[in-house]
């Protein structure tokens, strides 16, 4: 693991400690209440979010990215380690970052789900119009009850998806391309200003964390957050978040649930991702099937129950109606370990880089915050 990567700069004020504080703690400062991230009287903020830019890769940035040097050691504003929620996904992420809530109160527990009362399978980041995001993720977002001026700038692919709907309804929604992110965010006169780059996730998923396409993503980020930094508007606070970390699985810690018989028996839906799977059975076989996984998989994992997992907390409180998307079992990968299914999920099953589940490097998120001028 990356060594851990020290705090600077002195506090500001109170802390946080998750990604669904981040939004709260925010509208709370630029509406007077109470200040917990530390923007001193800041009258605007930006808030970007990079996508799997975790904590404990921030010291892996090295040369590609001397604004976050200048970060890390102090120069520049302060970092923090917070924490995403679970799974360290990004639906999970973005819709906790959203609300405001915990994953188990808004209803978005996974990557993929199974629909309660059906063999459906939901895929999170493919979600349009049905199960309806006004009845599926019930809860309403802080952009909705913020009372200010708010904007969202994201990839306009993504404009008007269930998944988008349930994190972001209530703020005006601007599709920005990675190349124009920037200018849009600078150009924007609303108070509360947020900003979505998914690229180092992807180059780290497809090509491992460190690799060359990873490091150019990191410093195309570096950059964003250069010009951010010096040149927004005086009064206006930077936010920088992330929505979870990532770890490199090695092929030779890749299960494949299509090929072993084993851990096929006895499963009606497998949904979930290679880190965190959940597992729905058929009537009365989820003892057998938890014996099962643990015979093929090893001590490793975690394989809890249903209810051992809500019990962990891990979900915050989860609403009746939600808890059916979580599987009979839960299987929790750790280590160098990642259960895939090379035939029906092949492009997840080539990937090199993971998360989902709960090391710190997968949840640990950085809380960047630099001050208005």
């Amino acid at each position: 693991m990356p060594e851990a990567v020290t705090s600077s700069g002195p506090p500001a004020g109170p802390r946080i400690g998750s990604l669904a504080e981040v939004l709260p703690g925010t509208l709370s400062a630029l509406t007077g209440r109470t200040d917990p991230i530390g923007l001193a009287g800041a009258r605007r903020a930006v808030v970007l979010l990079i996508d799997g830019f975790g904590y404990h890769l921030l010291r892996q940035a090295g040369p590609a990215a001397p604004t976050v040097g200048d970060i890390l050691a102090g120069r520049l504003g302060r970092v923090d380690e917070i924490r995403c929620g679970f799974p360290s996904t990004t639906p999970t992420s973005l819709v906790s970052f959203g609300t405001g809530a915990l994953p188990g109160a808004h209803g978005i527990v996974g990557f993929r789900v199974n629909v309660p009362g059906s063999d459906q399978v939901l895929t999170h980041i493919q979600w349009m119009d049905e199960p309806d995001p006004a009845l599926w993720q019930p809860l309403s977002t802080q952009f909705e009850l913020a009372g200010l001026r708010t904007a969202v700038f994201a990839p306009a692919a993504y404009e008007g998806s269930g998944l988008t709907r349930s994190a972001y309804r209530g703020a005006p929604y601007h599709g920005a391309s990675l190349d124009t992110l920037a200018d849009q965010i600078l150009s924007s006169d609303a108070d509360l200003v947020y900003g979505y780059h998914p690229a180092v996730d992807a180059a780290g998923h497809r090509f491992g964390i460190g690799s060359p396409q990873w490091l150019a993503e990191v410093a195309a980020v570096d950059e964003l957050l250069n010009r951010l930094a010096t040149e927004l508007p005086a009064g206006t606070a930077l936010i920088v978040t992330a929505d979870h970390g990532m770890v490199d699985i090695p092929e030779s810690g890749k299960v494949d649930f299509d090929a072993i018989p084993g851990l096929r028996s006895g499963v009606r839906v497998l949904t979930g991702e290679a880190r965190v799977r959940y597992v729905h059975t058929t009537p009365g076989a989820t003892a057998d099937v938890a014996a099962a996984w643990r015979a093929v998989l090893g001590p490793e994992p975690l394989i809890l129950t249903r209810e051992e997992a809500v019990d962990t907390g891990w979900y915050g409180e989860v609403a009746p109606a939600h808890l059916p998307r979580i599987g009979d079992l839960v299987v929790v990968c750790q280590g160098a370990q990642a259960v895939v299914c090379a035939t029906t999920e092949p492009l997840e099953a080539m990937l090199v880089g993971y998360h989902g589940a709960i090391s710190p490097a997968e949840t640990g998120i950085p809380l960047i915050v630099v001050p208005a001028r």
